[in-house]
């Protein structure tokens, strides 16, 4: 297993093999995300993030899973443009994946070994859950799919790491 998320290498969105040390130096929020979930308005939150931090070595990076009630059912380009249209997303977004299970994807085997504020680790419960990795690539921080991006405790722990 990977010991650092930029030990990573998968496909960009387009199809196009990208490894995450393109990523190394920058402060990331990985996210699990969906079309067709009822958390599918914190794109806007996202972006919203991405733009206020980008300058200063930010970087959301959007994962899309279908495994929780099939909400991400569309293929690469209907994913890409309702992310466009719909919210507007310009920051990084990746091949569809799995967060869980059999044929959970290494990046999620090394992210979902950080717990959460509560103390829980383990599986992604749902879409939208947050991983806040250090500049190092070390993951720092798990924010479930309640908690939204202008939370205090999302912007405070990426504002701490820039």
């Amino acid at each position: 297993m990977a010991s650092s998320v930029y030990d990573i290498e998968m496909p960009r969105l387009s199809g196009k093999p990208e490894s995450l040390s393109t990523y190394s130096g920058k402060v990331v929020l990985a996210v699990n995300v969906a079309s067709r979930c009822g958390f599918t308005p914190q794109y806007a939150g996202l972006e919203a993030l991405y733009e206020r931090y980008s300058d200063r070595g930010f970087t959301v990076l959007g994962f899309p899973c279908n495994q929780f009630g099939h909400q991400e059912p569309g293929n690469a380009d209907q994913i890409q443009e309702f992310c466009k249209i719909n919210f507007g997303v310009t920051f990084p977004l990746f091949a569809k994946l799995d967060v869980k299970g059999p044929e959970q994807h290494p990046l999620y085997a090394l992210l979902s070994e950080t717990p959460d504020d509560g103390g829980k680790a383990g599986n992604v419960g749902w879409n939208f859950e947050k991983f806040l990795v250090d500049r190092e690539g070390k993951v720092t921080r798990r924010f479930r799919s309640r908690v939204k991006p202008d939370d205090a405790r999302v912007v405070e722990a990426i504002e701490s790491l820039l």
